[in-house]
């Protein structure tokens, strides 16, 4: 997780700085629909690379935003799920989501 002293100024541009690539908003919303597993959101997101995925599933554990679970089973078993913080995503997604539709309908 990133110190205070390192995050930028503007709130807008700290919250890019959490979720401005290309997959952790797909990340963000597919757990949004509850705890997964790992290969459960690689399928779920076209294109992702596993490395890409753990990647993203770490950047976004150590900023808080995701919570890893690991079971002592065999086979291992992984589950991720938004945390307390992660969950306060949900209405920017939506909104991302929202505004995506509205953008769709207006294309012709």
């Amino acid at each position: 997780m990133l110190r205070k002293d390192e995050l930028p100024e503007c709130p807008v541009a700290t919250t890019v700085a959490l979720i401005g690539n290309k997959w952790k908003p797909l990340i963000l919303r597919n757990l949004m629909n509850g705890t997964q597993r790992y290969k459960y959101l690689q399928f779920g997101i076209d294109g992702i690379s596993p490395k890409v995925l753990t990647e993203n599933l770490r950047q976004m554990e150590d900023d808080g935003l995701v919570k890893r679970e690991v079971f002592a089973e065999v086979p291992l078993r992984v589950e991720y799920s938004l945390t307390e913080l992660g969950e306060r995503m949900r209405p920017i997604i939506n909104a991302l989501t929202d505004f995506g539709n509205e953008y769709k309908k207006s294309i012709k």
